[in-house]
């Protein structure tokens, strides 16, 4: 394979060594790039020309997995906790917590709170009207600080499950 891209950038070099017409004879044969040059561009073309590799794929089914966004949060007592608004991962990539918007009435009077991600149960979402729920009390959610973009996050977890993030990886 090796010998045959050689070749090839051979062939390459001498054919631009050559003139092509007449007007290039006389001025302009200075500005094509050197033999040198040309082989590695032979190279590159000869590179470029292999198909990319096909992405690899996964198939889930519909039952299997449904977005959450804006998916209505319930405690486990089935009161309202809210709708989740935004998913927070850390540098890793790894999910870490929920952005809720609870409380207030069509938007008017709510905040946002962040619980930790392992509060959170997806057992019964199998179509879009279904809750999420969260292992947490209104009284618990409700004395939770507000969600502050630009500003540290403060997480509510679920008793003994909170772990400290480390941010100075």
């Amino acid at each position: 394979m090796r010998a045959g891209i050689l070749v090839l950038s051979l062939i390459a070099g001498l054919a631009m060594s050559l003139p092509v017409s007449a007007a290039e004879d006389s001025g302009t044969q200075g500005s094509r790039p050197a033999p040198a040059e040309a082989a590695k561009d032979a190279t590159k073309d000869a590179t470029k020309k292999e198909p990319a590799p096909p992405p690899s794929v996964t198939v889930i089914g519909a039952r299997d997995a449904l977005g959450i966004l804006g998916r209505e949060v319930r405690s486990a007592a089935n009161e309202n906790m809210g709708r989740i608004v935004d998913v927070i991962v850390d540098r890793g990539g790894a999910v870490r917590a929920a952005v809720i918007d609870f409380g207030g009435f069509l938007g008017v009077g709510s905040r946002k709170i962040v619980v930790d991600w392992s509060a959170l149960h997806f057992g019964r979402v199998a179509n879009k009207s279904d809750s999420i729920t969260l292992e947490l009390t209104k009284e618990q959610v409700t004395a939770a600080p507000e969600y502050k973009q630009d500003a540290p996050v403060i997480v509510l977890g679920a008793a003994g499950r909170l772990q400290p993030w480390d941010f100075d990886k």
